[in-house]
């Protein structure tokens, strides 16, 4: 399972400035519920462009709300000026650390301030003017060359990692690969280095949720229960039982003799259900 600090795992069950500012100065909106990720910033600034309150709202893993939760803190107290000079590494590094497969939720988290910032000044976001090149997420080559740059990327593997472009159905990796070679002014070509038929976490994940949509949850609400997915940390996928099922003696036996074994079949055979609250 991966590691997670002290420090994620207090924001995680603890998140800071949760919820909505009304009539918030700068509000930035970035990731879609389809994509699994999603995270609205609000802001609320005094007469000399500081911010004096940040909430956000999300819906992702415990990651994106550590991430979350961390920038927010970061940030108050700043002027926007200040702000915008914030980068994901500063999100990762004030948590401890952040596992390579869950950078993205701390790129995801400074994309939200800089969203926020454009909609307070009213002015185009400069990363969205670039070429779409993962329709599955909606990633810009001008989004991987930065993430390359500031994080120094030397695989696709970590422009995924970095920014969930590739995570989907694949067809980007060959231009991930060549923006890759560009940015660092390679000559020869290089490879994606993922092996054919390898699921990444991204996939591995929306392969579970759909699974769970189709088929588990519906048959838990027949019997007045349901299902959350909580997080997938390797082959550990982290659920909680709602309902009837929550409280349900043979829970355990729910989670392995038909969760697991639906997951498995469907997903991955070396998928391990486990219960967190």
């Amino acid at each position: 399972m991966w590691e997670y600090t002290d420090k994620v795992r207090d924001h995680f069950m603890n998140p800071r400035n949760v919820g909505e500012i009304e009539n918030a100065d700068g509000i930035g909106e970035v990731g879609s519920l389809a994509c699994g990720d999603a995270l609205k910033l609000f802001l609320k600034l005094d007469d000399n462009e500081r911010i004096v309150e940040a909430k956000f709202q999300t819906f992702g893993c415990a990651s994106a709300i550590a991430s979350s939760s961390a920038l927010t803190e970061i940030i108050k107290g700043m002027t926007l000026d200040e702000a915008a000079t914030v980068t994901n590494q500063d999100i990762a590094e004030y948590l401890g650390g952040l596992p390579k497969e869950k950078m993205h939720c701390s790129v995801m988290g400074r994309e939200a301030l800089e969203a926020a910032i454009a909609n307070y000044r009213g002015i185009p976001l400069p990363m969205a003017e670039g070429e779409v090149v993962c329709e599955c997420f909606g990633v810009t080559d001008l989004e991987v060359k930065r993430a390359i740059e500031e994080n120094k990327l030397k695989t696709v593997e970590e422009i995924t990692n970095f920014t969930k472009a590739g995570g989907g159905c694949g067809k980007c990796l060959d231009r991930l690969a060549e923006i890759l070679r560009e940015t660092l002014h390679e000559a020869m070509p290089l490879i994606p280095d993922r092996r054919p038929g390898r699921l990444t976490t991204i996939q591995k994940i929306k392969r579970i949720e759909e699974v769970l949509e189709r088929e588990v949850r519906p048959a838990l609400r027949k019997d007045g229960g349901d299902i959350e997915l909580i997080d997938v940390d390797g082959d550990f996928v982290i659920v909680s039982l709602r309902g009837a099922c929550g409280t349900c003696k043979k829970s355990q036996t729910t989670l392995k003799e038909y969760v697991e074994k639906k997951l498995r079949e469907q997903v991955l055979d070396t998928l391990i259900v486990e219960e967190g609250k």
